[in-house]
């Protein structure tokens, strides 16, 4: 069995670029779309806060308790064979120090081996953390999980809008520099999908750079060569599974037809995805 070491420096080189390569993270919230999305043959598997909040009943944005998303982190990485990171949102708790700290431990005793750490909700109604804040955060978060723990500090001035659009690039540059000193290994812009902003974000912060794509955006292969380290999709994947039952449930209980249903793994397949944990029938590769 890989040792969590293993898959934390494992995680690690892989966001190291090499001939154009990039990591892509299908976002996985249970144990059944991580194991599917192993086979599917991703390197890695990335959580996402809302999928994952949304399978325990809760909404997100730290809607649901740090007991019951470690439990879940716990099942994901105990049902694949690569590294997992968990999108720990703010931290939990009050989002102080101490409580990341905290979350942090109970993610590497999960068997994560990175996190997303976000620098939003602000405090007092702002929309943001003061970088400087945010900052202590992550240097909390790298002294509680050493030095083999992928940090993805997450900057979101382009996802919340925050201030004038003009500036908004340069705040990023200015948050991202700060938590990249902080200890961050690499950063996270979401809300961003225009190619020449991307490629300016990626020269201009000088570390591992992770886009969320989604429909519209640049593809992968674009992505890669703009210098993109990392591609994730949040809870693209998620969403378009709850489009698949509510279509399914909804022609049942309306029509009475099973039209819908056509195309489903076959049962003995599915069953089969969990009668041989960490041994993807896929080939790993990014």
């Amino acid at each position: 069995m890989t040792t969590r070491a293993e898959l934390a420096a494992a995680f690690r080189r892989l966001h190291a670029p090499r001939n154009g390569d990039i990591l892509i993270l299908p976002n996985a919230w249970d144990a059944l779309s991580a194991r599917v999305i192993e086979h599917a043959g991703a390197a890695a598997i990335a959580t996402t806060s809302a999928g994952l909040s949304w399978a325990l009943g809760r909404p997100d944005g730290q809607g649901a308790a740090r007991a019951d998303v470690l439990d879940a982190v716990r099942r994901i990485a105990e049902a694949v064979g690569i590294p997992v990171t968990a999108d720990i949102e703010s931290g939990y708790g009050s989002g102080s120090p101490e409580d990341v700290a905290e979350t942090v431990h109970g993610v590497m005793d999960a068997g994560a081996v990175g996190i997303n750490l976000e620098d939003a909700p602000g405090r007092g109604g702002e929309s943001l953390l003061r970088p400087e804040e945010h900052a202590e955060r992550i240097a909390t978060a790298r002294a509680a999980g050493g030095p083999a723990l992928f940090i993805n500090a997450r900057v979101d001035v382009y996802l919340k809008e925050v201030g004038a659009e003009s500036g908004r690039f340069d705040e990023t540059v200015r948050r991202a520099r700060a938590y990249i000193a902080a200890g961050a290994d690499g950063v996270f812009v979401p809300g961003v999908v225009d190619a020449s902003t991307i490629a300016r974000l990626v020269e201009a912060i000088g570390a591992p750079v992770n886009i969320m794509a989604s429909y519209g955006a640049p593809s992968v292969a674009e992505l890669a060569e703009l210098g993109v380290a990392r591609v994730s999709v949040g809870p693209g994947i998620t969403r378009a599974a709850i489009a698949t039952i509510r279509t399914a449930a909804r022609e049942l209980l309306q029509t009475g037809t099973y039209d819908a249903l056509v195309g489903g793994v076959p049962f003995a397949e599915a069953n089969a995805l969990f009668q041989s944990p960490h041994s993807p029938s896929g080939a790993a590769g990014r």
